[in-house]
């Protein structure tokens, strides 16, 4: 059997509080099924071909030149995207494989079937979930999809309360898209789940 590999479009060492706990390296996967309006990684959808195909034991090879930073300071590796969590299946065997120690954090949207969130939900030290807003018509509106997939896995992690505990959620204002009134009415939704984590910010354009 081929080892399992995904196209990687970034790996960006040395954050610092940023994405997660600690010293953490980011790891942009390459696909998304959002076509956000003001994306920042678009290339997150390019053609594949521009990107390297990357196997676990590469992936964490490369990585391993922080290890120290990783336990010094409680950090680990954290994957965005694009979708980190269309590649599940990765992620999990490097969890199985990367030194003890290391914590594993996602930057999701949560629009992925509950399949892949369930793969990992063990062992993900911090979920920082951007659900744009809750409001099905906004989220459509910014992301070209539905986001009542997002709502159904909102739904499963706050069923788990070890989980729901680990996430954080972000609420962004979005220019000509959302107003503070509904970030206001996403939050108090989100509460009602029981999550009591929450980033609150304003999208800046340059």
């Amino acid at each position: 059997m081929s080892p399992i590999s995904a196209k990687v479009f970034g790996v960006n060492r040395h954050r610092m509080a940023i994405d997660g706990k600690g010293v953490t390296t980011l790891v942009g996967f390459l696909g998304c099924p959002l076509r956000c309006k003001y994306c920042i990684n678009s290339q997150c959808y390019s053609p594949g071909n521009r990107f390297p195909d990357y196997t676990v034991d590469k992936l964490i090879d490369e990585i391993s030149i922080d290890n120290l930073y990783f336990l010094a300071t409680g950090g680990g590796v954290t994957f965005g995207g694009g979708e980190p969590l269309l590649q599940s299946g990765f992620i999990r065997e490097f969890r199985d494989k990367c030194p003890e120690g290391w914590n594993i954090c996602i930057e999701t949207s949560l629009n992925v079937p509950q399949k892949n969130v369930e793969d990992v939900a063990e062992f993900i030290s911090e979920w920082i979930i951007d659900i744009k807003d809750i409001n099905h018509e906004i989220y459509e509106r910014y992301t070209g999809k539905d986001n009542s997939q997002v709502i159904s896995n909102l739904r499963w992690i706050a069923s788990h309360h070890d989980i729901r505990e680990r996430v954080t959620i972000r609420l962004p204002q979005i220019h000509d898209f959302n107003t503070p009134e509904d970030i206001l009415h996403s939050e108090s939704l989100l509460r009602q789940m029981g999550f009591t984590k929450f980033d609150k910010f304003k999208y800046k354009f340059t």
